[in-house]
């Protein structure tokens, strides 16, 4: 290839906004702002840490002063305490977080109108068009307002990238932290991206990394100019992928047109291995009735169920498939999730995480009855309906399956727990999960 990188369009510019240690800055602005707390959990070594009996004991989120001790997010609680024995450690809010990130996007919204949310804590603003609203070459000076009126009405920093793709802005963002504004133009590639190891592209993982490592390449510079062909035969399609990314080519579609509209999808931890088909049913059960009700409450109808798993060496692998006619019944989503996952799974390898996700999402859309459905569709429908409600009215747990009976798996359960269910694009967190196993 050349040695220049690739070239993208000029006329449009992304910020990729993302707030600096989101658990804990919002924890903290709201201890001090509103509970009137004196000390702030951002100036001594302290992490929101999840709970450990449910095998979440790990590090969420951490402090500037916590890192210094080399606490690392996703590391267990444990190993953190031995690392600095007085750090405070506080339960995660996501209640707080839901509201906190809610009114983040709605800051964002206010400079562009095309925001797309890409986790709780992070969004992507595209601005087509716009120089005579800003100004050209104004960008710098408009992220940093963006920055400085968060700060001023949450009490928390963010980190912009700038640049010209999604793919460009995002790594301009990560560059360095926390409170920064950084670019990353075209023509920046090959004196701030190039060099920086191949471990911090996007969507380069453990895995990933690994495997270019034993290739010899060892910095995103190096993938950039290596020959396309070896990269392809040792990574198949990821490989190309990532060489792309490697020259500043953009994101693939699916990662940043995620929206809620696109899909609905939840994952959970399992709070021990999953061993059997028994036990994977059982958590896919809990997963599937959660979806069902996000389905129904928007009054829509999904064609595809996909199934992702993460084993306990965290490697990732998912399948799907087409049913016959769109649902929104959650005992049709379950059955189809079970026959994936027969399809998926090696039923040896002990799993950690899984998930279910939905797509082709239709509104508005009529019942093709086959042989096989008889009346059972219309009589499922109006019995998820009906639970619905009551659940509305008096809480979930007042109906559950008689199956999670002294179960140690919710009934209802995945994604962002009870408290932080509605609002946030739940399955854009499952493709960041598949992004760190790769």
């Amino acid at each position: 290839m050349a040695d220049t990188p690739l070239f993208i369009d000029m006329d449009r510019f992304i910020f990729h906004v993302d707030a600096n240690s989101a658990f804990l800055s919002w924890t903290a602005a709201y201890r001090i702002h509103l509970l009137g707390e004196k000390v702030d959990l951002r100036d001594i070594p302290s992490i929101i840490g999840g709970d450990q009996e449910k095998r979440h004991g790990i590090v969420l989120a951490k402090s500037v002063p916590a890192k210094k001790y080399g606490i690392q997010t996703g590391e267990a609680i444990m190993t953190a305490r031995q690392k600095c024995p007085e750090l405070v450690i506080v339960p995660p809010d996501y209640g707080l977080y839901v509201n906190a990130s809610r009114a983040f996007m709605e800051i964002l919204k206010k400079y562009s109108d095309h925001v797309i949310q890409y986790s709780i804590d992070e969004a992507w603003m595209e601005f087509s068009g716009y120089g005579n609203i800003y100004g050209n070459g104004r960008e710098v000076e408009l992220a940093l307002l963006i920055k400085n009126e968060i700060y001023k009405e949450l009490g928390f920093t963010v980190n912009i990238g700038i640049s010209t793709n999604f793919l460009l802005s995002k790594m301009a963002g990560d560059l360095s932290k926390p409170n920064k504004v950084h670019t990353l133009f075209p023509e920046e590639i090959p004196i701030k991206m190039w060099p920086l190891p191949v471990s911090e592209l996007f969507f380069v993982g453990r895995a990933t990394t690994r495997k270019l490592n034993n290739l010899g390449i060892t910095t995103i510079g190096e993938l950039a100019h290596a020959d396309e062909n070896m990269i392809r035969a040792h990574l198949k399609t990821m490989g190309t992928v990532v060489q792309s990314y490697a020259r500043g080519g953009d994101l693939e579609p699916y990662m940043y047109t995620h929206e809620a509209n696109k899909g609905y999808g939840n994952s959970l931890t399992a709070p021990q291995d999953i061993t059997t088909y028994e036990y994977a049913n059982h958590l896919l059960l809990s997963l599937c009735e959660t979806v069902g009700v996000r389905l129904r409450t928007d009054d829509v109808k999904i064609s595809v169920v996909s199934v992702h798993i993460t084993t306990y060496e965290f490697l990732y692998s998912n399948k799907q498939m087409q049913l016959l006619s769109p649902t929104d019944v959650t005992e049709e989503i379950y059955h189809a999730a079970c026959r994936v996952f027969r399809l998926l799974w090696d039923g040896m390898t002990p799993i950690r995480q899984i998930g279910v996700h939905t797509s082709k999402v239709q509104s508005d859309v009529g019942r093709q009855y086959n042989l096989f459905d008889m009346d059972k569709y219309d009589r499922l429908s109006v019995l998820n309906r009906t639970i619905d409600n009551i659940r509305e009215r008096y809480g979930e747990e007042s109906v559950f399956r008689a199956s999670f009976l002294g179960s140690n798996v919710e009934h209802m359960s995945g994604g962002l727990d009870k408290e932080r269910r509605s609002g946030v694009t739940i399955g854009i967190d499952v493709e960041k999960e598949k992004i760190r196993a790769m």
